[in-house]
């Protein structure tokens, strides 16, 4: 069913009336004096860049006019009941898209909403120019498979659902547009339409629109389907038009029998349904009943089902042919009756019965709710806003996954959990939010990933660990041989967010040699160790304690990625014997430690919840063996086991000390004096400064001392930490930034 198109009103000298073109469209959608001026400056604009851009480059661009283009996205949004910033968007659009006007002037004369809008659409474009057509398989994933990757991706781009609107109107200008165009082109527009955009319109349930793409693509796709299948039509045209007119009036004269106001007409079935139906279940031309339909509206619900007892009561029904979409809608909310009957002439005919709201919403889905925006009518606003939501929802199409869709997306909210990145071919890989070029290296092959050196994204050379967003195009670079670094395991560092990438790293390390693994595992731990001050350690004991019989053996499990450093750290936490006072662990030092709340911190083994006190003489921290002593008035006071004071109140009062422990998850912070070494220059205090800030870690103290001859500056900085494994990610990142030398712990 392909719309035909209405040309633009014109003055004498050719050029486009804008103010009749304004008028014919207020007929369409009436819109407020205010919102007229703004569309009309739109229009004014819009066609003084494109005069502007044609005097001086003498030529149209892609030999197209974005100004008309832009009008006719605009009736298009129109024949929605969309508001007016979308035709304004709608009508700027091609304009910035061509370079011919800037995005901050759209901004200084319409507003950000508008602008957004406009960009929103450009990112959309996007896909356009990188997605690849072919049909050949990618990744495993064949053509269908990456057609609905972009339909995810469109999905996870879109924060404004007019956007998308905005979008489905200039790819329906586009395909009109590619009829005298070049085969190739207009190939690659059809196959787009037919792919991406129809089946999106479909989803929005706006049927006139997903009619004439479907039809239009299915005419350069496969022109000589199209051809004979409208041949067959124009054939029976006259004949079937004298049946439905022979249906229209019995039906006239059933329906005021019973004092039923109806709007009774023939419907066109369009031609890519007719070849989808046949090619589905089989069949020819002739056993496709619904070419010859009528379409009933009636004022209410409650007329729908009267309607098709008098229908059924008139002709005999076809059993297996009638559906109930009132009762039951479609995922896209589309609601009628669908019935089919041998009809006058024993001539099967297929009857549709709906309410005109139903109708309204089966051809402009979402879209039709636009038209009841600000009436006085708060069940109308209501609705407006729920079918908002609902089309946040629809667009996440579960029901291309399985599953309820409407109550999947209920659960997860509209938030995406997925990117979809472009190769440098054009194909579509997902990947979970938040992943980096190296997930998307191993996601295209692990040979890649170990050999990846550097990336570029959308042509610009990031680091490793920066995070991808969705429409990015990411080229990985790679050397000749094999050789992850270590550091990529180091959750510090955000190298890796798959666990297929971290795998592939960790098999790869496993894999090497033993004795390298050892001395890579030994350096490993002993940095670590040596930076959070906790070097004293029994190592042997240690290896024991994480079921593994030697300290060799230790090492070649960290070195081999088997064991996480942060796991070994926490064994070593819990290693402290009650009656050892070598101090294994040294504490935390703080002027003003932070209390924790009640219960936060510590638990008091047989008493449960009591006020506690983190003692100021030794300040325990998390992973530290620790005693409580009961005070008088301030509760529980907390301390080192190999505290001074401690052990002298427990020869003294041993039986006003307890046994307590800590808690699961540490929810206080605790104070640590953090010494970073480094070389001075212009900013190293700003940049530490920010780098604490980004990481949310509150700075209770800080002193420097520069060394002018040597050109060296030592910091003292005391922070607020949750813990050990806090205070390791802070420490490298520390270490990662430009002329430090070292960050540590201070013992």
């Amino acid at each position: 069913m392909v719309k035909v198109r209405q040309d633009h009103p014109k003055k004498a000298d050719g050029r486009v009336d804008i103010d009749l073109w304004l008028n014919r469209l207020t007929a369409v959608l009436p819109l407020s004096s205010a919102d007229y001026v703004l569309l009309s400056r739109a229009c004014e604009l819009s066609l003084d860049a494109e005069e502007k851009a044609i005097a001086a480059e003498n030529i149209w661009a892609e030999g197209a006019s974005s100004f008309r283009t832009g009008l006719e996205m605009a009736e298009i949004l129109a024949d929605l009941q969309l508001d007016s910033d979308t035709l304004i968007a709608a009508v700027l659009y091609r304009a910035v898209r061509e370079g011919r006007l800037a995005p901050a002037r759209v901004e200084s004369e319409f507003g950000s909403t508008i602008c957004k809008l406009v960009q929103g659409v450009q990112k959309m474009a996007a896909i356009s120019t990188r997605r690849n057509d072919s049909e050949v398989s990618v990744l495993g994933q064949e053509s269908d498979e990456q057609a609905e990757q972009v339909r995810k991706m469109l999905v996870a781009m879109v924060d404004d659902v007019r956007v998308a609107l905005i979008k489905l109107a200039e790819r329906t200008c586009a395909i009109r547009a590619v009829k005298d165009v070049d085969i190739s082109k207009r190939t690659r527009v059809a196959r787009e339409v037919a792919d991406v955009y129809a089946p999106l319109a479909h989803r929005l349930g706006i049927g006139h629109i997903k009619w004439e793409l479907e039809d239009l693509s299915f005419r350069y796709l496969q022109p000589n389907d199209y051809k004979k299948i409208a041949t067959l039509l124009d054939e029976k045209r006259l004949d079937r038009q004298g049946f439905i007119d022979r249906v229209v009036a019995q039906l006239h004269d059933r329906l005021g029998d019973i004092n039923i106001e109806a709007d009774i007409s023939g419907r066109a079935k369009h031609i890519y349904s007719i070849w989808r139906k046949m090619s589905r279940k089989g069949i020819n031309f002739s056993q496709v009943y619904d070419i010859r339909a009528v379409r009933i509206l009636v004022p209410d619900e409650r007329d729908c089902y009267s309607v098709l007892g008098v229908v059924h009561h008139q002709w005999r029904n076809i059993s297996h042919e009638f559906d109930d979409y009132i009762a039951t809608p479609k995922e896209n909310g589309y609601r009628s009756l669908h019935t089919a009957v041998v009809g006058p002439e024993n001539k099967v005919l297929e009857v549709q019965i709906r309410t005109q709201a139903m109708h309204d919403e089966a051809e402009y889905g979402v879209c039709a709710h636009w038209r009841y925006k600000g009436t006085d009518s708060d069940e109308a606003e209501d609705s407006y806003e729920q079918k908002i939501a609902w089309l946040r929802q629809v667009l996440a199409w579960h029901e291309e996954l399985g599953g309820d869709p409407l109550q999947d997306d209920l659960n997860s909210g509209i938030d995406q959990n997925r990117v979809y990145v472009f190769t440098p071919d054009g194909h579509i890989i997902d990947l979970p939010k938040g992943s980096t070029p190296l997930d998307f290296a191993y996601r295209v092959h692990t040979d890649i990933g170990h050999c990846c050196r550097g990336a570029k994204v959308n042509q610009r050379i990031v680091p490793l660990n920066h995070q991808l967003e969705s429409s990015d195009q990411v080229e990985i670079l790679t050397g000749k041989r094999e050789s992850p670094s270590r550091d990529w395991l180091t959750p510090a560092l955000a190298y890796l967010a798959t666990s297929k990438a971290r795998a592939s790293v960790q098999h790869w390390f496993k894999m090497q040699a033993r004795d390298k693994n050892i001395a890579e595992g030994q350096a490993l731990l002993d940095r670590e160790f040596k930076r959070l001050a906790l070097m004293q350690l029994d190592f042997e004991k240690l290896a024991n304690n994480l079921s593994l019989s030697c300290l060799d053996n230790l090492y070649a499990a960290v070195g081999a990625s088997d064991i996480g450093v942060g796991t070994v750290l926490n064994a070593a936490q819990k290693m402290l014997p009650c009656d050892e006072r070598d101090d294994l662990i040294v504490p935390f030092r703080s002027k003003a430690p932070v209390k924790p709340q009640i219960g936060a911190d510590v638990y008091i083994d047989g008493i449960g919840n009591l006020m506690t006190d983190i003692s100021s003489c030794c300040n325990p921290l998390p992973g530290d063996a620790i005693s409580g002593y009961i005070t008088m008035g301030r509760g529980v006071s907390i301390h080192r086991q190999d505290c001074a004071n401690v052990l002298q109140l427990e020869s003294e009062q041993p039986e006003r000390i307890i046994q307590v422990a800590w808690g699961d998850a540490p929810k206080s912070f605790y104070s640590v004096e953090v010494i970073v070494e480094a070389f001075d220059r212009q900013g190293l205090l700003r940049d530490i400064t920010d780098l604490l800030d980004r990481e949310k870690v509150n700075i209770t103290a800080m002193q420097t001392l520069s060394n002018r001859g040597k050109h060296t500056v030592d910091m003292s900085i005391i922070v607020e930490v949750k813990g050990f494994n806090e205070l390791s990610r802070l420490l490298a990142r520390l270490n990662q930034l430009s002329n430090v030398a070292s960050a540590r712990r201070k013992h």
